[in-house]
This record gives structure tokens, sequence and C-alpha cells, in this order.
């Protein structure tokens, strides 16, 4: 039995309507089935749902991106590469079964593939931790990525993290430093790397693993520092404004693709990648090929370069949203204004030295909150 969104209402109408009618029996006995009607209904089910899925606000795009009948990771592991040998373990403690990591094969050209995974029922889901990552597996993913690294062996990974386990083993078993170690060994890495979000793409749980040369999203994935109900609990401390949050944070791949947070969308099936999981597949395949060779005509020093210039630039003031500030880094920006490099026509000096020194109070209390 499918499992219906709140907003896909009119969909299940549909689509239990249209199975009736393809069911040959009646509570009379065989009947003759309405091909017309059938296929009336089918043109009016793809319509609404072409409607509907192109017309998504940020919640119900985080809704879809959550949905239990996505495809996880171990399917897309299983679909799109071949001969994957799964590997274990990060040699120094214990294994992590939220992160799927192993040598396999795309278009006969070796790669080393990580999968985050959340699990597809309850039993298979608390075996993976939600998806939640524990030390242990940053650091396992840190031991096969030098691998790869030694043997010139690209790495794909696939994001699907509500975020880094926040529990207290795993904060006593250095949790923070197992992140950053691995964002740091994502960024050192000379081989080509790209990591596709395939549902969440959460906090530093995620980034950890897409600190990578591309980073592509599924259309109807979400990528943000903390989840729409976090940010409402700590900003407003009223789970009711979620949804008020999810459209603040502007998480969505086509919102993420103008902020040039990421480099591609790649585009899903009318209604989600659930309802066609093998076009989902091809699609993917298709992105994953063109992006790989791309990468694959720099040399080793060009490809790490490209990847520190990709994040450097990520944080880069627009024209539009100060209009009296060249697109500069942050940074360039604040030694600038303070070296009187630039002219300020809209705002005098003092206001803005006003709102940077409240911009970095504010950033101080909300991590003083966070770290609560």
């Amino acid at each position: 039995m499918k499992n219906y969104l709140e907003f896909e209402k009119e969909i299940k109408n549909l689509e239990t309507e249209l199975s009736n009618l393809k069911d040959p029996y009646d509570k009379e006995g065989i009947s003759e089935v309405n091909t017309d009607k059938i296929d009336s209904l089918q043109v009016e089910l793809d319509e609404k749902l072409g409607t509907i899925y192109a017309n998504l606000n940020r919640w119900q795009k985080t809704l879809v991106a959550r949905h239990e009948e996505r495809p996880k990771a171990k399917y897309y592991i299983e679909n799109i590469f071949e001969d994957f040998i799964n590997l274990s373990g990060d040699r120094n403690s214990a294994e992590d079964n939220s992160v799927i990591v192993g040598f396999a094969k795309f278009l006969n050209n070796s790669v080393l593939v990580i999968g985050q995974e959340k699990g597809d029922d309850l039993e298979s889901r608390i075996k993976r931790n939600f998806g939640m990552m524990r030390p242990e597996g940053y650091r396992k993913c840190i031991r096969l990525m030098k691998l790869a690294d030694k043997f010139n062996i690209p790495v794909i990974s696939f994001i699907d993290t509500p975020g880094a386990y926040p529990g207290v083993g795993a904060e006593e078993r250095g949790q923070a430093e197992a992140i950053s170690s691995s964002i740091e060994c994502c960024m050192s890495l000379k081989v080509p790397t790209i990591s596709i979000i395939i549902g969440e793409g959460g906090s530093g749980g995620a980034i950890a693993l897409a600190s990578t040369n591309k980073v592509l999203m599924l259309e109807h994935s979400i990528y943000s520092v903390i989840s729409p109900e976090g940010c409402a609990s700590i900003l407003w401390r009223d789970p009711t404004k979620t949804a008020d949050a999810a459209e603040a944070m502007k998480l969505s791949a086509q919102d993420l693709l103008q902020q040039e947070i990421i480099d591609e969308i790649i585009p899903e099936p009318i209604g989600g990648a659930h309802r066609d999981r093998q076009l989902t597949v091809k699609k993917i395949i298709n992105s994953l090929k063109k992006n790989l060779e791309e990468l694959q005509k720099l040399s080793r020093d060009e490809i790490i370069n490209q990847r520190k210039e990709k994040f450097l630039n990520s944080g880069k003031l627009s024209t539009s949203t100060f209009p009296y500030i060249d697109k500069l880094s942050f940074g360039d920006s604040i030694k600038k204004i303070f070296r009187q490099d630039i002219k300020i026509s809209n705002l005098s000096k003092k206001k803005l030295y006003l709102i940077l020194g409240a911009g970095i109070i504010f950033t101080f209390v909300l991590f003083s909150i966070i770290i609560k």
C-alpha cells in the first residue's frame, strides 16, 4: 500500500479510482474494463501530479525528501555500480552500519562509493541508526578515501542524513573531531570527488562527506545547516513555525543552485523519485558520467585547486544583496570596508559597523544555544 503525503489527497483519490477501474472483478463477478476511462483518468493523474510537484513549497519538498518509499543509498549502489565490495570498520573502534563504503565499478572504471543509509523498514532503520553516522563511520570513510587517493580512484558519495548522531557516546568518542577530519580529508584529496544529495543533507553530518568537486542534488532533496524543526525550536521556540523555518532557510535544490552552493540539479520523475526508481537511476548515471568525464580531464593538482576555489567562493557577497559592494568574499569585503577602499553610498560606516557587530554577537549567542 502506498504512503501519501498530506498534500497528495487528490492524487490518492485518483489512483484509488484508477486501481478500481483496472480490476476486472466487482461485487457481481467479472466486469468489462473501461479502457477509455482508464486512459482519461491516467492523463488527469499525470497532469495533477505535474501541477502539484511543480509548485511545492519548501516544507512540502522536505516531506518528499523524507518520504519513506524514497530510494535510499543502498538501492542506488546496487543498481548503478557493478562488483561492489563492502568494506567495514575504522581500524580503531567499531563498525558503523549507518554508512556503506566500498570499491566498485562504474562504467568499467574503479570508484570508491560512500552511501549514508537510512534503512527501508523499522528493523533496518534501527540497524542503520536512521542514517545518523557515529565517529566510527566518518573514520571508516577517511580510511578508505585516503586509500582511494593513493591509487587514484574517484570518490562518489550519496548523502542522506538528518545529521550526525548527537548521542553522548558519540560525543565521548570524538564526534566533532571526526566530522572536521572528514571535511579536511575530502578537501585534501587529489582525485575527482562527487557527492549526490538524494534525500536529506543535514548539517555537518552531510557536509563531512559533501566537500567535493561537484555537489549534485536530486530535484526534491534538501540541504541545510539544521532541520526546519530544529530551526523553529531555536529561533521561535514554537514547533508550529516549522513551515516558516523551511521557507526562511531556502533549503531546496533550486535555492541552493541559485546561490551557487551546489553545481547541478538532477531532475526527478513526476511525483518524486519513489514513483519511478529506474528512471531516477538512469538520470543519476547520466549525470555521474558527464561530471566524472569533466573532472578526469584535470590533473591531480588542478582537481584540488578547483575544489578549494569552489568552497572559497561559496560565501561571496553578490551585488544584488549588497549593491554598494563588488562581488568579494566576506573576509575581503570586511577588510576593504575598514581600509576605506569602497565608497558606501546607501549606508553610513557607523551603521555598517553596528550591523557587523550585531551579526557577530548574534552568531556567538546562536552558537552558545546550539551547544547547550
